[in-house]
């Protein structure tokens, strides 16, 4: 790797997107807005000689905040009707990490995450006792009623109802998803990786899916790739899908491309519809799915790219 490698950052909203018939053009705006500026906010501190784990902080940190993606301020039900949030974060160069499960409180999950990876001497914290670490660290708390939205409360109502009846199922893929990612290569040639998630609507309490699993949902290594996965966070933890994507490039000499294709194929074979987004040691990020859209950008060019469905990308200036 050269001294002075390009930078690359790629983020996502989720594999799962509203559909197509669905999505009004005010609305598919809003997205592209918030995708823009999550990306801004990763790029403006690559740009400035930061580092990829700062840049991943503060793009998850972006979307963490807009309600329209399911992590943070925003975040799904379970069918309690109370809101569990998951985040990991991990650093390419000595595979440092920090994961939280399964809590409601910190503003930014993500920066939950990156305390514990830091400071806590541990890898991996949940619940209470997270919860506990967290506050007496120092970190920004909110209560329960900023993460809550109307809109997410009523999707719980309607799922529960749904289920109520013995209803089919008939919901999209926006509605069985939701999570945030970014993945980024810095100045030095250093990759990281975050994820942050609500999980899904009416999931039972205490569900926790491949976001904050190292090797699951989020993985980074200087010398393959970072990744950031969304989707059925059950198979992408049993296949170790972002794990498995680092070693095909490592050991089998697979292409970043040719081996993140590969695998959420594989994954789809076991009913593991979603998509990722990941950044190699040298290159172009990659973004792939097998879902009906997934909410993605990436900065190329000068150029802000974002997209929905299998639509081009809409381009705009940093």
């Amino acid at each position: 790797m050269p001294a002075l490698a390009i930078h690359a950052l790629a983020i996502h909203g989720g594999a799962g997107t509203i559909p197509v018939a669905g999505l009004d053009g005010e609305t598919a705006d809003a997205f592209h807005a918030g995708l823009g500026a999550a990306l801004r906010a990763g790029w403006l501190v690559l740009c400035g000689g930061g580092t990829a784990l700062d840049a991943v902080t503060e793009a998850v940190k972006v979307l963490e905040d807009d309600p329209l993606f399911n992590a943070g301020h925003g975040a799904v039900f379970t069918t309690a009707e109370t809101m569990e949030m998951d985040a990991a974060i991990m650093r390419g160069s000595d595979h440092a990490a920090g994961a939280v499960a399964g809590i409601c409180g910190p503003r930014h999950p993500v920066e939950a995450a990156r305390l514990i990876m830091e400071r806590s001497g541990h890898v991996f914290m949940a619940g209470a006792g997270a919860e506990a670490y967290l506050r007496d660290a120092g970190l920004e708390f909110m209560p329960p009623e900023y993460f809550a939205t109307a809109w997410r409360r009523e999707a719980l109502h309607q799922e529960l109802a749904r289920r109520a009846s013995g209803a089919a199922d008939t919901r999209s893929d926006a509605d069985r998803h939701g999570t945030v990612g970014a993945v980024a290569r810095d100045a030095s040639g250093s990759l990281a990786a975050a994820t942050s998630t609500g999980g899904y609507t009416a999931k039972r309490p205490g569900r926790i899916g491949d976001a904050p699993v190292i090797g699951a949902g989020t993985y980074a290594d200087d010398a393959s790739c970072a990744v950031s996965t969304t989707g059925n966070g059950e198979v992408f933890i049993r296949f170790t899908a972002a794990a498995e994507i680092a070693a095909r490039i490592r050991l089998a000499g697979q292409s970043l491309e040719r081996a993140a294709a590969d695998v959420i194929a594989a994954l789809a074979n076991h009913g593991g519809d979603g998509g990722l987004v990941a950044v190699p040691a040298e290159g172009p990020p990659v973004l792939v799915f097998n879902t009906s859209g997934m909410y993605r950008g990436f900065v190329a060019d000068g150029m802000v790219c974002t997209a929905i469905h299998q639509e081009p990308y809409r381009r705009t200036r940093l």
